[in-house]
């Protein structure tokens, strides 16, 4: 039996459940086929269970658990672990009487993911810089491969160390629910599969956003609840995700950024400053996408996940964009980091306990004794500074847990020359910013004139620190395998700063805008949408939410037969599946 050609019905069976039964090359993910099979799956199933509240969890932790051995292979057990880890010692914490027991057991927790997350995510940089420094010739041994050969007869290579896709953000889940119940803002669950269920909750698990537990557990023990305004809204919210990822993200990278990226040199200045704002525009549509769709498709199954993104490019400073920007990782970083370490009232040991392990981790990152011996020059100095004079001693504990904050923050997307540069800058555009809104003549921000000249700076300060994030980050299927090479991102983010300052070529400025001009037009279609404002956004929202099904029904299946359409033929990872 023939379907078109040389296409037989058994290849289209094969094509069509192949990516459920076969391990998958790359993750699971929103913008292709296999997902949204899967999910109406769940939905089916969802159908049967949803009123029986144990069963719920039970079921929707096993199709997550599902997804994540989909998107990560064997490496959900790595998962598990955390979460049978964490559930235990969550529970020795709350049943601690002394302060000291359930400090160990908060240490433990702490110690325990964060010892998994480096050995994945910084094995190869703390191999490389030790071989650097003592002359030895390591070489890093995955040994969860090894265990894994030894028990299930598998053949994963042993000598390469992959990144486990969404460790960074399931590790900062786990850990917030311990540190939560330290605490004492929240109870521990009684039902690992409650527990199990909050942490592996498969649309937001690869990418966020971070979800505290203290907002979602609750949401566990509560009947299903989805009326029809807010299925609209699911919709609409899964809708726009797809669009600005297929539309935006991945039309704006294909067809532009990603070819200056790759070899800037041969570009020219105006070239690399273009691919800069188009860059811009496609990782907040790429990442703003994908929360997007984990909200929508969370939302169908009866639960409400955080707003992740507030118009970013809107800010008027750097303070307010980090409130606007990857607002579930802002978040957590100022609870538990910022001001634990004493927030805007000064330093603390945990500040200087930090300082110390960024200090030990930058000199690791250059291997130099000088580059060390020069930090530590500046330290002593600052201080001596501070006893000198009361009002910098002020001054520079005020801002030290800023800087330590977006410090860490930048580490935590790699360890990268580019990473430490990016956030750095990002916590020093906070600092400046407030020492020039105390003098600045544009503070009032009721003039509508000084409001959209912060907007403007603020956006080509955030965009210009994107030279170095953009260096860092991976782009590529292939190279979601692979360690960050840190000489080459340092010296592609010099090209780039090389072709801005000194190789412009103004005269071609011309030419280019007519070689990319359809790239230009959607890149400026897309600030615009982003500068909509709210209530209008709101008004459009809630015209689809309300619509006829029929309606909104078409509405989709128009758009989506756009997209796919429009689509690369390359398929584009969502740029924060690397973190």
């Amino acid at each position: 039996m023939k379907i078109v050609g040389d296409f037989s019905i058994y290849k289209f069976y094969e094509w069509l459940f192949s990516p459920f039964l076969n391990s998958s090359e790359h993750p699971m993910i929103f913008t292709e086929y296999p997902f949204w099979i899967f999910f109406l799956l769940v939905i089916i199933g969802y159908g049967l269970v949803y009123k029986k509240l144990s069963l719920r969890s039970i079921f929707l932790f096993l199709v997550s658990i599902y997804f994540y051995y989909k998107t990560s292979g064997f490496f959900f057990s790595i998962l598990l672990f955390s979460t049978i880890v964490d559930f235990f010692l969550g529970k020795a914490i709350f049943v601690s009487k002394k302060e000291l027991h359930a400090k160990i057991f908060l240490g433990l927790s702490v110690a325990i993911n964060l010892l998994i997350l480096i050995y994945f995510k910084y094995a190869y940089f703390f191999t490389d810089s030790f071989n650097t420094i003592i002359g030895s010739n390591w070489h890093p041994i995955n040994h969860f491969a090894s265990l894994t050969n030894q028990f299930t007869g598998s053949s994963f290579r042993v000598d390469q160390i992959l990144l486990p896709v969404g460790i960074s953000f399931y590790t900062f889940q786990t850990m917030s629910y311990s540190i939560d119940i330290f605490r004492k803002k929240l109870s521990p669950v009684n039902n690992i599969f409650d527990f199990g269920f909050y942490v592996s909750f498969f649309p937001q698990l690869v990418a966020g956003p971070i979800v505290r537990a203290a907002d979602f557990i609750p949401q566990i023990h509560q009947p299903y609840t989805l009326n029809r305004q807010e299925f609209g809204m699911a919709l609409f919210w899964i809708l726009n995700g797809l669009l600005k990822k297929f539309l935006l993200a991945d039309y704006i990278a294909v067809n532009f950024v990603d070819r200056v990226f790759d070899n800037p040199g041969m570009f020219s200045g105006f070239e690399n400053l273009m691919a800069l704002y188009g860059y811009s525009l496609q990782v907040y549509a790429d990442f703003s996408g994908y929360t997007d769709i984990a909200i929508g498709i969370a939302l169908i199954l009866g639960f409400r996940l955080p707003k992740n993104f507030n118009s970013p490019y809107k800010a008027d400073n750097c303070g307010d964009f980090w409130k606007r920007w990857h607002i579930s990782l802002s978040s957590w970083l100022k609870d538990y980091l910022y001001i634990p370490m004493g927030g805007n009232r000064g330093g603390s040991l945990f500040s200087y306990v930090s300082l110390a392990l960024i200090i030990v981790f930058i000199y690791l990152l250059s291997g130099s004794l000088a580059l060390l011996f020069g930090i530590l020059s500046v330290i002593f100095l600052t201080l001596l500074l501070g006893e000198i004079f009361p009002r910098f001693n002020k001054w520079y504990l005020t801002n030290i847990n800023i800087m330590l904050t977006m410090l860490i923050g930048g580490l935590w997307h790699g360890a990268s020359w580019n990473f430490v540069l990016w956030g750095g800058l990002n916590g020093l555009g906070i600092v400046i910013y407030k020492l020039w809104k105390n003098i600045s003549p544009w503070k009032n921000k009721s003039k509508w004139m000084y409001k959209i000249l912060g907007i403007i700076i603020t956006f080509n300060f955030v965009t210009f620190t994107r030279i170095w994030f953009r260096s860092g980050s991976i782009n590529s299927w292939d190279q979601m395998d692979e360690s960050h090479n840190i000489l080459s991102e340092w010296f592609t983010a010099n090209e780039i700063l090389n072709q801005l300052f000194f190789n412009f070529q103004w005269n071609l400025i011309g030419d280019v805008i007519s070689v990319y001009s359809h790239v230009f037009v959607v890149i400026i279609i897309g600030f615009l949408i982003h500068f909509i404002p709210e209530k209008w956004k709101f008004w459009y929202r809630e015209k689809f939410s309300k619509s006829p099904i029929f309606i909104q029904l078409m509405i989709c299946f128009s758009a989506i037969f756009i997209m796919y359409q429009i689509a690369s033929t390359s398929l584009q990872p969502f740029i924060y599946f690397q973190f």
